[in-house]
């Protein structure tokens, strides 16, 4: 078991299988030692869990758990393209959408939710460049997206 398996056991947390594409694209590609990971939405299944704009249907606290949702759908499709999260040399850059009203300003706060989870389970290799953007609507009404740029 990697270590990264054992942090996630210790969080009380757990990899999806890894999601199906809704759309006409692929959940990542390789280009060199990079893999750019397709959005996720935080999906229980095929069922977004977190549904609704931050600032009027949301709380801060459910967009951070959406984030983390996310986040562990795309650590389930790097997973199943990398055979073992251990091959992870750096987590290079996280771009986060929240789907929020026209005055929610605590975007980078949603984000923590992603950014924290990567950086208690890979360390220094976690830590990342980000853009954490404000949108007006989701896929499927989604409160949050995130897509992450990985070196292996």
């Amino acid at each position: 078991m990697s270590s990264i398996c054992g942090r996630l056991l210790e969080l009380k947390l757990k990899l999806p299988e890894p999601p199906e594409p809704a759309a006409n694209y692929v959940p990542g590609v390789k280009v060199g030692d990079l893999i750019f990971l397709s959005g996720q939405t935080p999906k229980d299944g095929r069922q977004i869990r977190y549904k609704g704009k931050l600032g009027v249907d949301l709380s801060v606290e459910e967009g951070y758990a959406a984030a983390q949702l996310c986040t562990l759908r795309l650590l389930s499709v790097l997973q199943s393209m990398t055979g073992d999260l251990a091959r992870v040399k750096k987590i290079v850059k996280l771009t986060a959408f929240v789907n929020a009203s026209e005055d929610f300003e605590a975007h980078p706060d949603v984000v923590n939710g992603a950014s924290d989870l990567l950086e208690k389970l890979f360390g220094d290799k976690g830590q990342h460049a980000r853009a954490a953007v404000g949108v007006s609507s989701l896929p499927s009404g989604a409160a949050v997206e995130v897509e992450l740029i990985v070196q292996v």
